[in-house]
């Protein structure tokens, strides 16, 4: 699954089937475009303004002024499914909705324009589809209080329709933009075929039982996904057909399940600690950490690729996005690794590994999802992630001193105590957030939802005050970008829920649990094909909707077999870690060559030993326990 790798670094990406130097858009689609930018964008980023605010406000006076704000909770939550509607218009506006393209790319122009059209197409048949039932969900809430602050809940629940109808919007721009109107009526066409085949074959469908789940779950999602139809999208459809043509269950359960998957409190940290990522890096406390780091070790052979694993583990401690945290990084070292003889391919191998190796380290967002669909303690997960990093962190050093054993890079002269010394006082600063955000939550001053905004106080503080870098008209867009992804990640999990939760009113969750507790092997036999079945799931979907799908499945049945959940939350995420960032699928090394600008083609082999080192990694933590719980309680 990929997101276009160019949506991690932000541009606006040209519309499909278009061509720049040859096709120029009309004035009027160019005016509409740019109005419905500004109309999802400035609301979007105002709401990231504002849960900041409120959460802050919430931890201030509680902790400080000892008077909780007991509407606090209810308006964040209000906020948040507006902020993830509008952060899912924004995202599809820029094309940064994660989508699987491996096919896509390696497809000749004219395929790859037309399948560009029907991931568009099939997006706005989804939007189409769910309209009415959004709409009709929002009035239904129009009967509900809101307790605390006395209000209805359509003011929250009207987000869904609104987000519909903006991303709709969009969708037709996409398509009155195409340069070949013959061919986007085609698609239209063959889309709106499809769909009326399917709705004449629904009496065949109705007596098929749960073979439908393969038609539907595997066939059209597969299908959907291969194509290049944005995962959340692809998700929504296969759900809608499956209820819809094969269960007398309302198409309107859908939305209810979509809204549920997008309101728990806990995610409200997503959006936080991507802000969180970019603002490390705006304030140049990433820089610290990593200049301290390239001091201590730049004199040894791969001395740098030592401070990139040591600097992706320290900033993952603080932003929980592999994106912001890559970002962060790579432009920062690269260079210097460059100068000294570092191959390209070799660079990103190591960088695209690291953002695996770090999947655990708190606040890890797919960690964080995991406590939300599990209810496993946030605080356990987050203590339990900290030393898995530092066991994929030695088996990725290992692969880099045997590769730098020998050979002619070169090498700084080792730095004076002064030098260090002076390198530690600057970062200092940097190197404290981590710390304050894990002491907050272990010294019950902000929950894990609020913690993040102590952080962005902190990192807003230390960049004005202490490094004097804070460029105020970076935030803006910082702003943007934050509800994009957050909007693209809740949209997918909304999507993703309701797909759980039609899979549980199967049955296929107890069959499911059936076979994997009578596995060969025990607990060993099922640590085993977990390991294989979430690296694939990972390549394949991607860590957050995986979580959702399978996560309440498979985590009771861990626990059956005596395995601690906080351990298998350990194995699956760097299961799906080691899918997500290894080729030719996973959407992370894709990201990780995008911000390095290097050809996905130059790490290919040099990133197959880091692999193979985190799998080995994986499997220790898997065989011993106590990595993963030894420090819990």
């Amino acid at each position: 699954m990929h997101s276009q790798p160019q949506a991690i670094v932000a541009p606006i990406p040209e519309l499909p089937g278009q061509d720049a130097a040859t096709t120029s858009i009309p004035a009027w689609l160019a005016r509409c475009e740019k109005f419905l930018g500004h109309l999802t964008e400035i609301p979007a980023a105002l709401l990231v303004l504002a849960e900041i605010c409120v959460l802050f406000a919430g931890v201030t006076s509680r902790y400080l002024f000892h008077t909780p704000i007991i509407w606090a909770d209810e308006l964040a939550s209000l906020l948040f499914l507006w902020l993830a509607m509008f952060g899912a218009a924004v995202a599809f506006r820029r094309g940064s909705h994660m989508r699987m393209t491996a096919f896509v790319d390696k497809a000749s122009p004219g395929t790859r324009s037309r399948l560009d059209l029907f991931a568009v197409v099939a997006a706005l048949a989804y939007l189409v589809l769910i309209a009415h039932p959004a709409y009709e969900f929002a009035v239904d809430e129009m009967m509900v209080t809101l307790p605390a602050m006395d209000i209805s809940n359509v003011w929250r629940a009207a987000a869904i329709p609104v987000g519909v109808v903006l991303i709709t919007a969009m969708a037709l721009l996409r398509l009155a933009s195409f340069a070949n109107r013959k061919q986007a009526a085609l698609v239209v066409l063959a889309v709106a075929l499809l769909v009326g085949a399917m709705l004449a074959l629904q009496p065949v469908l109705a007596g098929l039982g749960n073979l439908n789940l393969l038609i539907f779950f595997v066939g059209v999602v597969g299908l959907l996904v291969f194509s290049g139809v944005p995962i959340a999208f692809a998700f929504g459809l296969a759900t809608l057909g499956y209820i819809g043509l094969t269960t007398s269950t309302p198409v309107g359960v859908v939305i209810g399940r979509m809204d549920e998957g997008m309101s728990h409190l806990i995610l409200l940290s997503v959006p936080m600690f991507v802000f969180l990522g970019l603002l490390i890096e705006m304030t140049a406390m990433a820089k610290a950490m990593v200049d301290f780091l390239a001091s201590l070790l730049g004199h040894i052979k791969g001395g740098l690729s030592y401070v990139l694993i040591a600097a992706m583990y320290l900033v993952s401690g603080i932003s929980g996005s592999k994106a912001a945290d890559m970002a962060a990084v790579a432009p920062v070292l690269f260079p210097e690794m460059k100068r000294r003889g570092a191959k390209e391919g070799d660079m990103v191998a190591l960088l695209s590994a690291s953002g695996a190796q770090t999947e655990t380290i708190p606040p890890s967002l797919v960690l964080i999802t995991i406590g939300s669909v599990t209810g496993i303690s946030i605080a356990d997960l987050f203590t339990g992630g900290l030393v898995p990093g530092v066991v994929l962190a030695i088996m990725l050093s290992a692969v880099v001193w045997w590769r730098y054993r020998s050979g002619s890079h070169a090498v700084d002269r080792k730095a004076a105590w002064r030098v260090i010394g002076k390198t530690l006082v600057i970062a200092a600063p940097a190197l404290a957030l981590p710390f304050v955000i894990r002491a907050a939550v272990i010294e019950g001053v902000a929950t894990a939802t609020e913690v993040s905004t102590i952080g962005i106080v902190y990192s807003v503080c230390v960049g004005l005050l202490v490094y004097r870098k804070f460029d105020w008209r970076r935030v803006g867009p910082a702003l943007v970008e934050t509800a994009s992804l957050s909007g693209a990640i809740l949209l997918i999990i909304g999507a993703a829920t309701g797909m759980a939760w039609a899979l549980t009113q199967s049955g296929f969750s107890r069959q499911l649990a059936e076979v994997m507790t009578h596995l060969p092997g025990g607990a060993a036999g099922f640590l085993a094909v977990s390991i294989v079945a979430f690296i694939v799931l990972g390549s394949v979907l991607e860590g957050i909707p995986a979580i959702v799908l399978f996560g309440p499945l498979l985590f009771p049945i861990a626990k059956q077999l005596g395995i601690h959940e906080v351990q298998y939350a350990m194995v699956v995420v760097l299961s799906m870690g080691i899918g997500l960032f290894a080729p030719p699928f996973g959407v992370g090394y894709y990201a990780a060559c995008a911000i390095s600008r290097v050809s996905p083609s130059e790490g290919i082999k040099p990133i197959a030993g880091y692999m193979l080192a985190l799998l080995a990694g994986t499997i220790l933590i898997a065989v011993f326990p106590w990595f993963s719980i030894g420090f819990l309680g």
